[in-house]
């Protein structure tokens, strides 16, 4: 585990900045009751993709691929989130899920995307 857990660090980092921005953007504070209520069911959905990616790809688990596990936590994370969201009485409004798809789905394949291809580039030229 301890070789993931620089991965599950970066990945509830972005989530974490994911719902600061949000705050931000609405003119809510940044006070850490209001910055956990807004991230914590996406963190919760993030948990479950950590699980769920772990769990189905046990002998072949990458937390650094960008597919499946980049994939598989993008869509956790959303759906979960979101799920968790409506189910406590938060708002899924419709631009918001729009907003919700691209932010998470850029950063949480997109920095394995960026690992891996930075990771080639030293090998290649080392």
């Amino acid at each position: 585990m301890r070789k993931y857990a620089p991965a599950l660090v970066i990945d509830v980092i972005l989530v974490i900045v994911f719902a600061a921005l949000g705050r931000s953007s609405h003119d809510e504070g940044l006070d850490l009751v209001g910055l956990a209520g807004t991230a914590w069911p996406f963190l919760g959905g993030l948990t479950i993709g950590w699980f769920l990616t772990a769990w189905l790809y046990r002998d072949k688990f990458d937390a650094y691929a960008a597919v499946p596990t980049g994939l598989v936590l993008w869509v956790s994370t959303l759906v979960g989130g979101m799920l968790l969201r409506t189910l406590t009485g938060q708002g899924t409004a419709t631009a918001f899920v729009i907003v919700a798809t691209l932010f998470l789905g850029a950063v949480l394949i997109g920095w394995r995307v960026i690992a891996r291809v930075v990771t080639r580039r030293r090998v290649s030229t080392g």
